[in-house]
């Protein structure tokens, strides 16, 4: 097995760049294919309060036979929780049903700007961090306007930024952003929900390499820099989302993914309708 690499953190803290995803996996099934994806080879794990699934993937994290060190686990505090004691109460809460006494990285689900409760809850996330139970701080599905406002309200610049990103959408703009402000961008639906099966281009070049149109992209976002974290449900495309570092894309094959961007790529829901 090749290690995955880890991406550097603005905070020291470092990353794996190749996650498992848990989102919309039943709770009754998260201890067992979080163990799946452990026993595979994957040391990052996602989760989030609003999966349901947090007690399930702890069990997995406690009992794999690794040390807390080997493994670095996500969660997140969900829009009905933002504001100073709820996002304390939410991180408690999680941090009790993981059954860990530190967390790697809490991040904020998402800005919920009509609630405008984004900024405080960033500020409960940075006393959160000088507590210690929380190794790293970050946000998910933010735009800059929203990172603008919370890095002037407490100088603490988020290590990542989680977004919908895949071939197909590809945020460039938000990307070089991230880039320019020293923060980590990383992919959920990584492979678009399995629409990149049916892409021609992806089709094409898995055939050429000998792979799956999923393994394609998840190359192109590692390629780029990009943290992701593909989810499945079925052993099998664990094991085949995890062997993507025996393989390098082209230029000209990395150039031809590029331009599937498209301005109608999204498929999950504006940021700012999410609250």
């Amino acid at each position: 097995m090749t290690g995955v690499p880890r991406i550097e953190f603005n905070d020291g803290h470092s990353i794996p760049q190749l996650g498992f995803g848990v989102f919309r996996i039943p709770p009754e099934d998260a201890e067992r294919l979080v163990a799946e994806a452990i026993e595979v080879g994957y040391r990052h794990i996602d989760t989030a309060w609003g999966y349901f699934n947090e007690e399930g993937v702890g069990a997995a994290v406690r009992n794999c036979g690794l040390t807390r060190d080997e493994l670095f686990v996500t969660t997140k505090v969900w829009n009905s929780s933002q504001g100073r004691a709820p996002a304390i109460e939410s991180f408690d809460r999680s941090l009790e049903t993981l059954g860990l006494e530190v967390l790697d990285l809490l991040l904020i689900h998402w800005p919920a700007p009509a609630n405008d409760l984004y900024v405080e809850t960033w500020e409960t996330f940075v006393e959160l961090r000088e507590s210690g139970r929380v190794r790293s701080i970050g946000v998910s599905n933010f735009e800059p306007e929203h990172i603008d406002r919370i890095v002037a309200a407490t100088g603490v610049v988020p290590v990542i930024n989680q977004i919908e990103l895949h071939p197909f959408f590809q945020q460039r703009a938000l990307r070089e952003y991230h880039a320019a402000h020293g923060i980590v961008t990383e992919a959920w639906g990584p492979i678009a929900r399995g629409a990149v099966g049916d892409d021609p281009l992806l089709v094409t070049l898995a055939s050429s390499w000998g792979r799956t149109p999923a393994q394609i992209a998840l190359r192109w976002e590692l390629q780029h820099d990009i943290v992701t974290i593909p989810k499945s449900a079925t052993s099998e495309r664990i094991a085949s989302n995890f062997e993507v570092f025996d393989f390098e894309l082209s230029a000209d094959d990395m150039a031809m993914i590029d331009a599937l961007d498209r301005p109608d790529g999204r498929f999950g829901p504006l940021p700012a309708d999410v609250n």
